[in-house]
């Protein structure tokens, strides 16, 4: 195990919002099942931790950026700088939303499609950042999501107060567009790795990328599948599981983007004003976690005899090929007359 190349992608940001909202599923599950008695602004303790840790950071940031001027000539400063104030406006209009939720868990005393407002806009701007990050080689996990998925916050928002009747496998129907591709895509990247396999020209690092791949996307979509299964036949009443069962395949979702979350690409080198990877400002302020990552693992290797290969006894050394001699032809001696 090379531990230096284990956390050389490691992501921090993403690592912490996965570990927030598998806590935060687990507590809201538990409530809705009685096993809890907390108020939901307890519940959603774990997204009070991720925005905190989002506002801290976007300000320790912006002050070092106006602090220290000449940090902006790094590099592409600029665009990091500006990905972080995006990201920072996106999550406080995310903020706003999950308050209305909890409110209206709480009191009840607002419509649904008032609380889904902000985030109906955050899916239409979300629109611009992904041409935005796109252009710049940024990623958007989050404004991707939110932006094919508008129409699906819309529909929600309708049934939830009571505008249209339909069955929660009908409002679920741009879920259900946006798995199917997502299948498509699962398919694609399983039968890619397969051909890999048996590629005799492709290297192996090629292969272990693929493999990784397409078991990485089946952890990851087949679980979100079967959790929309179980809700909508949760939520039609066809299904007498509670919601932790209704939502466990949701836990492996998660915790298949946490491991992923040490693959991924380097987190905004502005979080907290760092101007470097997570794990390189870690490695320098202790040192000795440098010196532990610098040293790789391999287990040995153990070889095997079968008895027949034990018994048989050595075959005699083949009699090394005699040296050929290069002839010497004899020295004439010509007697020459008195």
């Amino acid at each position: 195990m090379d531990v230096h190349r284990f956390f050389q992608d490691f992501n921090p940001c993403k690592f912490v919002v996965h570990c927030c909202l598998l806590t935060f599923t687990a507590l809201l599950t538990l409530r809705l099942d009685g096993e809890l008695t907390w108020n939901y602004w307890a519940v959603f303790s774990p997204i009070w931790v991720w925005k905190g840790l989002v506002v801290l950071g976007a300000a320790v940031g912006i002050a070092v950026w106006l602090r220290y001027p000449h940090f902006r000539m790094e590099g592409d400063a600029y665009v990091h700088f500006k990905a972080m104030l995006i990201s920072l406006a996106v999550h406080l209009v995310l903020l706003m939303f999950e308050l209305l939720v909890c409110d209206r868990l709480e009191s009840g005393r607002h419509m649904w499609i008032l609380v889904f407002v902000p985030l109906i806009f955050i899916s239409i701007l979300s629109i611009v950042v992904c041409v935005w990050a796109v252009k710049h080689d940024r990623s958007c996990e989050l404004e991707l999501v939110c932006s094919v998925n508008i129409l699906q916050f819309i529909f929600l928002a309708l049934r939830l107060d009571g505008f249209v009747h339909w069955s929660w496998e009908v409002v679920f129907v741009p879920l259900w567009i946006v798995l199917c591709l997502s299948v498509v895509g699962l398919l694609y990247a399983i039968i890619f790795a397969g051909i890999l396999l048996r590629t005799p020209n492709a290297s192996a690092e090629q292969r272990r990328t693929s493999a990784h791949t397409a078991l990485g996307y089946s952890f990851l979509i087949l679980p979100i599948l079967g959790f929309l299964v179980l809700l909508a036949n949760k939520l039609d009443d066809l299904s007498n599981l509670s919601y932790f069962a209704t939502v466990s395949p949701l836990f492996i979702t998660f915790f298949t983007l946490m491991l992923m979350s040490f693959s991924s690409k380097p987190n905004n080198h502005w979080w907290f004003g760092l101007r470097r990877d997570f794990c390189t400002f870690l490695f320098d302020v202790c040192p000795c976690l440098r010196e532990y990552c610098n040293i790789s693992y391999h287990a040995p290797e153990r070889r095997t005899s079968s008895p027949a290969a034990e018994r048989t006894p050595a075959a005699p050394a083949a009699p090394a090929a005699k040296k050929k001699e290069k002839p010497v032809a004899p020295a004439m001696v010509i007697d020459m007359p008195d």
